[in-house]
């Protein structure tokens, strides 16, 4: 298990045909949600996040975490690196599909602290349950310790929305050092589901 937010260009995005072991993970928030056949568990870690998604013996797992990160290759399906703007669809059985898009933006040092004062705001106001998230929706923040040259400490914000045929996570990932934030947008659809 890695316990540090990895450099950025170390960062991958994976996704799993299979759950993947709690252990595997420092997690510092987590949330738990079921919605129309479906469940979901959605978790920060060190490195990123984790979403564990379920529907009638189908388990999906994505993973934003350091290409480091000691993770089983078996019943992987996608793994990509962080970079421009990409996306990627998989087709799964029954009719499910998993669409993401995912990029690091790079900004100015000025961008960054305003981007990353948003997010704390976003993080009190969650703390405090002043933003519950929109219908079907939930919100997780959390804020690390500075631990590089900037004085200024990482912020993981992910957003959730759950409809009856699909689920929506939305992630930012803060990277102080590199001055970057990763964003991505996952949809899990279940069969005739629309975003």
């Amino acid at each position: 298990m890695l316990f540090a937010r990895p450099k950025i260009a170390e960062l991958t995005l994976r996704l799993f045909g299979r759950s993947l072991h709690p252990e595997l993970f420092e997690v510092h928030q987590q949330q738990h949600l079921t919605r129309a056949g479906y469940e979901a568990t959605i978790a920060v870690t060190s490195a990123g996040h984790v979403v564990c998604w379920r529907y009638e013996g189908l388990t999906l797992t994505e993973v934003a975490a350091s290409a480091h990160q000691p993770l089983p290759a078996k019943r992987r399906l996608m793994l990509h690196s962080f970079g421009p703007e990409q996306t990627d669809t998989i087709e799964c059985r029954g009719g499910v599909t998993y669409e993401v898009s995912f990029a690091i933006e790079q900004l100015s040092a000025e961008a960054f602290r305003n981007y990353q004062k948003e997010l704390d705001l976003a993080s009190l106001q969650s703390a405090a349950g002043i933003d519950g998230g929109h219908d079907g929706g939930n919100v997780l923040v959390h804020r690390f310790d500075a631990a590089g040259r900037v004085g200024v400490g990482a912020t993981s914000y992910v957003d959730t929305e759950a409809r009856d045929r699909s689920f929506r996570v939305r992630t930012l990932h803060t990277f102080p050092d590199d001055g970057a934030i990763v964003k991505t947008q996952s949809v899990f659809r279940l069969p005739g589901g629309h975003a």
